[in-house]
This record gives C-alpha cells, sequence and structure tokens, in this order.
C-alpha cells in the first residue's frame, strides 16, 4: 500500500470520513414519515421534500493537542446535529460504525475510530499507512512533499519592486523573502507561478537621482531632493560622458537621461542582490514600457466605456466610490498634457498582467499601502475583472536590533545596511528562517546577533544540525556495512512494520508524514510560519528518537536497517521542509 504521491495521510483519512457518512445516510434518516434522506454533504429534507439547513462546509479534520486521543479528529457530527435533529454522539456512533479500518481491510489508513464527548471522532492511524508513507519517501524522495490542489491556477507573484534609486537594504528584505517563500509554497501545492518585479523608470524619483549624479559629475550641489549615497557618487564617477552629451544634443533634461542610465545601474545591481539570497525573477517589468506600450491608454479607455471617470477642474476622475473606495481618484492630471497619474500605470499594469493569461494576481506590499487596495481592487472590477482574483498581501514592520538598539535607515540620506551587507553578516539560510518563522501580518524584532549564533539558540542552526547528524549517522552505518534500504528494497516493507511496533520509530513516522499536509495548509493559508514551526517539531522528534533508540547495532541488523531507513525518510523530510524556505541543508556542520 503505497499512497498517491500528492495525496497527505490526512486527506486520505478525510476520504474515508466522506464514504462513512455516505454510508451511514440510513442510519441517520430523519424518522419522520415522508422526510427523504440526504446525500452526503448536503443536509436531509423537511416533510415535504424541503432542504433543511444547508450544509456546504468541507469535512474539517485537525490534530487533538492531546496525542492520547489519536492522529485526527473531527467535528463533522457536531456540525450535522442541527440539520439532521439528532444528538452528535448519536451521529458521530453511526458514522463511526462505517469507518473502514484495517480490521476490515488491510488498505485502510485508519486502525481505529472512537467516538467521544461531545461528538468527536477521533482516528488512529494504521502502522501500514506510516510504513508506506516512508516508504514513498524513499521511492521518490524528489517529490516528497508535493501535493495537487483542487484547482490548480496560472499566478502572478509581485514582490520586492523597490524603486530603482538605490541598492536594496535590509527594510526590503521582508517582501523579497514573503514574495520568494509564497512562490516556492504555491508551486509546491501545485499551482503554476510566475515571479515578477516592477520598478519605477518614470517619475520624479528618477529624475531626481538623476540630477544628483550630474551635480556631483560637475562639482556642485546635490538639489534638495537629491541623494546622497555613496553609490551616487560611484555612479557619477563612472557617467560615460556620452550620455550626458546625447542628452545634450537632443536638448534633453540631463536629469532625465542620467537618471534613466542610473536607475539601469541600480536595477542591475537589484538584480544580482537579489539572486545571491536566492530569489529569482521570471518577468522584469518597467512602468515606462506600460506607457510606451498604450497599456495606460488602454485602461483609462476601458474605464470610460464602462462610464466610470467624470472630469473635475480640468483633471480626469475614476469613479472609485462606486466599488467600494473611499473617495474617487484622479487618473490623469489637470496638466496641459493630462498627464498620468501612478495610480492610472497601476490600473494599466492590471490590464497588461491579465492580458498574459493570469488567473490570479498576487502583489505583495508593506503595511503602508494599506490605503491603495481598495482603490486597486475598484479598478479591477470596472475594468471587468473579479477583485477577488487580485490580491494583496501586506507585510507587516521590521525593525532590525543590534545589541538591543534599532538601527535607523533612509535611503534617500544615504544611512542603511545594504542587503548585501546583512547577508554578508548573518548568512541567506538565517536571514530567510527569522523572516518565514512569522506571520506576514506580524511585525518583526530581527535580533542581528542572535541570527548569527552557530548554537541551539539558532533555530535554523538547530534543524540544519538534524539533518547533518542524520548525514553523519548513516554514513557510519555503511562504514559498519549496514545501510538503509533503498525505496524499491522488497524488504523494506517488513522492515519498517517490525520498528514501527516502537514508540519512538512511530513517533518519528507520524511527523515525516505530517509534510504534505503542512504543505496544503501553507498554500491555503499562503503564510510559511508553519514550515518553520514543523521543521523544528521534527528535528526535535528526530533527537528524541536518536536518543532513546539505538540506530546501528551490528547484533541486530534487521532493526538497524529499518530505524536507517526511517532516518533515512526524516532526512529527505528535513530537506523538502528546508528546500520549501530555500534553506540549505547541510551533511556536515
Amino acid at each position: 500500500m503505497t499512497p498517491d504521491a500528492t495525496t497527505s495521510l490526512r486527506s486520505q483519512v478525510r476520504e474515508a470520513i466522506e464514504a462513512a457518512w455516505q454510508r451511514a445516510q440510513a442510519d441517520l434518516a430523519p424518522a419522520t414519515a415522508g422526510e427523504v434522506p440526504a446525500a452526503a454533504g448536503e443536509s436531509p429534507a423537511t416533510p415535504g421534500g424541503v432542504p433543511a439547513e444547508p450544509q456546504h462546509a468541507p469535512i474539517e479534520i485537525e490534530r487533538p493537542a492531546d496525542p492520547s486521543f489519536g492522529d485526527f479528529a473531527s467535528n463533522l457530527a457536531m456540525k450535522l446535529a442541527k440539520p439532521y435533529r439528532k444528538a452528535p454522539m448519536e451521529i458521530a456512533r453511526a458514522i463511526a460504525a462505517h469507518v473502514v479500518t484495517t480490521a476490515t481491510d488491510a488498505a485502510s489508513p485508519i486502525a481505529s475510530v472512537e467516538v467521544a464527548p461531545p461528538g468527536f471522532l477521533n482516528f488512529r492511524l494504521a502502522d501500514g499507512a506510516l510504513a508506506a508513507t516512508t516508504t514513498r519517501v524513499l521511492l521518490d524522495p524528489a517529490t516528497w512533499g508535493r501535493v495537487s490542489v483542487a484547482h490548480p491556477e496560472r499566478i502572478n507573484v509581485e514582490f520586492v519592486s523597490a524603486n530603482p534609486t538605490g541598492p536594496l537594504h535590509i527594510g526590503n528584505a521582508r517582501g523579497a523573502f514573503t514574495g520568494d517563500l509564497l512562490c516556492r509554497v504555491l508551486t509546491a501545492a501545485g499551482h503554476t507561478v510566475e515571479r515578477e518585479y516592477y520598478f519605477n523608470d518614470f517619475g520624479s524619483q528618477v529624475k531626481n537621482l538623476g540630477g544628483s549624479v550630474v551635480a556631483i559629475r560637475e562639482g556642485c550641489e546635490i538639489p534638495e531632493d537629491g541623494y546622497h549615497g555613496e553609490y551616487v557618487y560611484d555612479m557619477a564617477r563612472d557617467l560615460p560622458a556620452e550620455i550626458l552629451e546625447q542628452a545634450r544634443q537632443a536638448d534633453e533634461d540631463p536629469a532625465l537621461a542620467v537618471g534613466r542610465w542610473a536607475s539601469e545601474q541600480v536595477r542591475a545591481g537589484i538584480q544580482a542582490s537579489l539572486e545571491h539570497l536566492g530569489c529569482h525573477f521570471d518577468v522584469w517589468r518597467s512602468e515606462s514600457t506600460l506607457h510606451k506600450d498604450g497599456w495606460v491608454k488602454q485602461a483609462v479607455d476601458r474605464l470610460r466605456a464602462a462610464g466610470d471617470v467624470y472630469e473635475e477642474d480640468g483633471a480626469v476622475v475614476f469613479r472609485s466610490t462606486k466599488y467600494g473606495d473611499d473617495k474617487d481618484r484622479v487618473i490623469l492630471r489637470s496638466t496641459d498634457d493630462n498627464a498620468p497619474t501612478y495610480f492610472a500605470a497601476d490600473i494599466g499594469y492590471i490590464v497588461e498582467k491579465f492580458s498574459r493569461g493570469y488567473e490570479r494576481i498576487v502583489f505583495i506590499w508593506g503595511e503602508d499601502h494599506h490605503g491603495y487596495v481598495a482603490r486597486v481592487k475598484a479598478a479591477a472590477q470596472s475594468l471587468g475583472f473579479d477583485r477577488d482574483h487580485v490580491q494583496m498581501i501586506l507585510t507587516a514592520w521590521v525593525r532590525f536590533i543590534r545589541d538591543g538598539k534599532e538601527i535607523a535607515m533612509s535611503k534617500r540620506s544615504g544611512e542603511f545596511i545594504t542587503l548585501d551587507e546583512l547577508l554578508g553578516e548573518i548568512g541567506v539560510d538565517a536571514a530567510r528562517w527569522f523572516f518565514a518563522s512569522r506571520a506576514a501580518s506580524s511585525g518583526i524584532d530581527f535580533d542581528i546577533e542572535l541570527a548569527k549564533k552557530q548554537s541551539s539558540e539558532n533555530p535554523v542552526y538547530y534543524v540544519q544540525y538534524a539533518h547533518a547528524r542524520i548525514a553523519s549517522i548513516l554514513r557510519k552505518a555503511t562504514e559498519a556495512g549496514i545501510s538503509a534500504p533503498a525505496g524499491d528494497d522488497p524488504r523494506l516493507s517488513g522492515l519498517l512494520a517490525s520498528v514501527l511496533t516502537g514508540a519512538p520509530e512511530a513517533q518519528l513516522a507520524r511527523q515525516i508524514a505530517r509534510l504534505p499536509e503542512i504543505v496544503e495548509d501553507a498554500a491555503a493559508s499562503e503564510e510559511t510560519h508553519g514550515i518553520t514551526a514543523y521543521a523544528t517539531d521534527l528535528a526535535t522528534t528526530f533527537h528524541a528518537f536518536y536518543r532513546d533508540a539505538r540506530v546501528i547495532d551490528e547484533a541486530e541488523p534487521d532493526r538497524s536497517m529499518g530505524r536507517l531507513a526511517l532516518i533515512a525518510a526524516a532526512k529527505t523530510t528535513l530537506a523538502g521542509a528546508l528546500g520549501l524556505l530555500g534553506i540549505s541543508a547541510p551533511e556536515s556542520m
């Protein structure tokens, strides 16, 4: 019995409950004459055939806080009490009577089911299901943990998108990691994901950057709204003379011409920094191309066609209050040329994105952009798109702490720590772990000194050490002439069955089997802190197992091989969890 590669044990248990519910319909039918039993997932009919209160919620499965209650529990009977007009305990007993367990079918993932007040169904997994899952890990380690959602989508995720006016600083790290981690999880769940970076190379900030470079190059004072960082002086030194000359010959503002050149230098540096931390982007999109290629004009025309714009004092205004915004928004300024606003470019960007065939687009912004959410969704709805298919994830603040003091930053003044400097000091793995371990909406106090520690105080070090320790045990076993059997070894099933009777082995197998459901939950919630918690739990369970069970024992080769197979699966699972976080799984430490 080998579970499907994309089906978690939790999903298998849920399917077993669904099937038992269907079989229990006759037992649950109302006693009143004329009432018709409902099909599974529906409410029973009332006398006369009128449906009772509908039951559309999926079957909920959770892990009991107290493992003595079993591996999984469901409150289905309590949810059905009202529509069935029966006591939850009666409903639970009726469903439990129809659950297929290993007592009647060796292929069932369920060893036993118990009913507990006030109507819970508690399930215990079969050792055979745990053994089959471990076999699955060893058979195909590369895909272990990947699942297949019911409705996979093509999703565009745009993140970071810092203006190209300076290097990425440590304040940009949260958006970078949040976006990258989300993309990894959505991909593992079966979605097709494309990562996108959008940069503003069209506005006044780019002109101010160019003006700063020109001023330094010509020995003048930097403009009031200019940039003062060391990187600006470096660009002034490296500025090709022909850039300025070409601008003057074309009678173009030198600040704009140099700003375009400078922003491209910064963009290239940003791309290199992101690649360093493991953030790859499939698409780099600039604001200027939206204007040049006509997407902004097309969007404004579509809003006009929908009857959702009006003129006021020479400006063109989008009637966003019609779709839930708190006020209407200017999209074309009251200037002679009716120059588009930044928001107009955002609207054009929505049209351009959906033209590429995405079913959902996700923006990852800082929490200071919360006021933008309603207006962008309003524009999407006016354009004819489903507003729920335009999603914003707002990341909370991050305070970087060193020696108990917050680090202050300002890109304009040049007082900041670059992302490259942070990664050079603490390493990519530590940075990723610390950001992944908090919900995107939760603030973080990032302790730089703690992230640098090479001890169990540092959680990422603790988990990586568990992986390295297993690798060391497997090497020593090979040296002793005992190896973990491969996934296709015909002896494997029997070896695992013999060791899973032990408490530490069974507990480790249960933790290993959780990875697919962790991926399912992370993709559904679009959060990754559950993965760091799971990796820590798995590492802790392994350390406890190793303390209580002798893995390499030449006097008991079969037991040793069974335990080696189990820890090999744990090693693969730890590597899979770390891989979802973009963190390395070292073979030695």
